[in-house]
């Protein structure tokens, strides 16, 4: 698969990324890892994953993967926790998102911007990751109005910190348009990297053309064309996606194995 730089920073990684929200529905821990094994086989050199995916799962399914390929990328993220914790195990996982199909408050996340809860969240991913070091990491779905200025100030501070220490590579953001617009407006910093939804027929991305940014990573075409009836190929809606994000990488995401090489099939063709 093809390698190439994020706009705007120094950091390599491959045409599409492969995203873990929704890792926990390929089955067992075999399974998953098995599927992880297959990308890195199919030339993924970056997995997205975050704390809430999987309660905390998604992240150690990653751990074995990471070790045994240390040029592999990681992005994790900060800000959505867990009901009941990252660090419950798979089956406490599977019985609270069961049960909160009937009982919503058992699979709820609690969204926070403290920076104490942040710090802490951050040793656990790295924790979960085994890893001492994330390349990309990402205030997951913040709102402008909930980091007042003295906060993202300190934000900043402590995100370029690590930086200087080399615990993580660049920070960002990823959230949707709406949300990234009043951080472009206001000309924050913490917008440095930008992981937005951005769909084919939505162009939600174009949100960062408006303050003459490029896209940066993208994700959402594939659910955004069947929320509104499109069933195109998966190959063709891929292929409209790279040509429209033409430098940047896009999450893309399958739970099964035997997927995986149509992803560089379209970087061949």
């Amino acid at each position: 698969m093809r390698r190439l730089i994020i706009p705007g920073t120094g950091l390599e990684t491959s045409r599409f990324i492969f995203g873990t929200s929704s890792l926990m529905r390929v089955g067992s821990e075999k399974a998953r890892r098995r599927l992880l094994a297959a990308a890195v086989e199919h030339g993924f050199l970056h997995f997205d994953t975050a704390p809430y995916y999987g309660f905390g799962v998604a992240e150690r399914d990653l751990a074995p993967i990471l070790k045994a390929n240390p040029a592999l990328r990681v992005t994790t993220k900060v800000g959505i926790y867990s009901p009941g914790g990252e660090e419950q195990a798979a089956t406490s996982v599977l019985m609270r998102k069961v049960g909160g199909k009937v009982f919503p408050s058992l699979a709820r996340p609690t969204t926070s911007f403290d920076l104490n809860r942040a710090k802490r969240c951050l040793t656990g991913s790295l924790r979960r990751l085994g890893r001492e070091h994330i390349d990309l990491y990402m205030l997951h779905e913040p709102e402008l109005h909930l980091l007042v200025a003295g906060e993202w100030l300190e934000w900043l501070e402590w995100l370029e910190g690590l930086r200087s220490k080399g615990t993580i590579g660049f920070y960002g953001l990823a959230l949707t348009a709406t949300r990234l617009q009043p951080f472009l407006s206001s000309g924050s910093a913490l917008a440095q990297v930008t992981q937005v939804l951005d769909t084919l027929k939505g162009r939600e991305g174009d949100v960062l053309a408006l303050h003459k940014r490029a896209l940066q990573i993208t994700y959402g075409y594939i659910s955004g064309a069947r929320a509104v009836g499109d069933d195109s190929p998966v190959s063709e809606l891929l292929r409209l996606a790279a040509k429209r994000n033409a430098h940047g990488p896009i999450i893309v995401s399958t739970k099964r194995v035997d997927r995986m090489a149509q992803y560089a099939r379209l970087e061949e063709a």
